[in-house]
């Protein structure tokens, strides 16, 4: 990854961070945004000591906000090497009482904000790639996207599956720009988002059902990014890569 240019939406804490932090000791320039300034800006100087890690704090479900961040990665960068979409949101509440609003942002961030963003940068993208050596955009979903939670987390398995078919429509459309589109979707990482069920359960417990008996840890996210856009992915696309653990694909 040694001179690459990659952003990292999401990338202040949880699989964001460990994906950012595997690219800039891998000698990449690395941006992260987050809704989060004070956390973006603390995450950045914390993995300066690694490399190159410059704070872009952002709002992805803002149309505003990403335009300001395209503007401001365009006057470090004149083309861009990687993108990896990682910001999303959750939502859980009984059917019955499922409010709107909680659905409008979780699709707001985790579909729309990403499809614009991609928008937005195609033409960095496109700057940078080559037959040999394509730009890669690399989307986080979620097993959930073809696996039923017993969560009542309605919007968020609907958005991950349509980023999973998103991600496919943008590899088949950008493939003649040297562009390739892929998915990563772990199954059980350890982020804020699952921090109550462990509390609930415990790790024993919560694990019982993975055939390899973990959580996904932040080196089997960070690797299969790095593997994604490295020279040895270069002719993947349109390609979901499972990290759970077999939980969703072996039972």
């Amino acid at each position: 990854m040694a001179g690459k240019s990659v952003l990292v939406t999401g990338g202040s804490r949880g699989i964001g961070r460990a994906i950012a932090e595997a690219f800039v000791k891998s000698g990449a320039r690395v941006y992260i945004c987050s809704r989060d300034e004070d956390a973006c800006n603390k995450t950045a100087a914390e993995l300066s000591q690694f490399g190159t890690c410059v704070a872009l704090p952002c709002n992805i479900a803002s149309s505003e906000d990403r335009q300001r961040l395209v503007e401001r990665l365009k006057t470090h960068e004149s083309s861009l090497d990687v993108l990896i979409n990682n910001a999303g949101a959750l939502w859980a509440a009984p059917l019955a009482e499922y409010p709107e609003s909680g659905w409008d942002k979780v699709f707001e961030l985790n579909v729309k904000g990403c499809f614009f963003l991609i928008k937005e940068l195609v033409p960095m993208l496109a700057a940078a790639a080559s037959a040999d050596a394509p730009s890669r955009i690399i989307n986080v979903g979620s097993i959930d996207a073809f696996h039923i939670p017993h969560h009542e987390t309605y919007a968020y398995t609907s958005s991950k599956a349509a980023l999973h078919q998103l991600t496919r429509h943008l590899a088949s459309q950008l493939a003649s720009n040297f562009i390739t589109a892929n998915i990563i979707a772990p199954g059980m990482f350890p982020s804020k988002m699952m921090a109550a069920t462990l509390e609930r359960k415990g790790l024993e417990a919560t694990v019982e059902p993975v055939p390899l008996k973990r959580l996904t840890s932040d080196a089997d996210m960070a690797g299969t990014a790095i593997y994604l856009a490295s020279r040895a992915g270069s002719y993947l696309t349109g390609a979901v890569v499972p990290v759970d653990g077999g939980l969703a694909t072996t039972l």
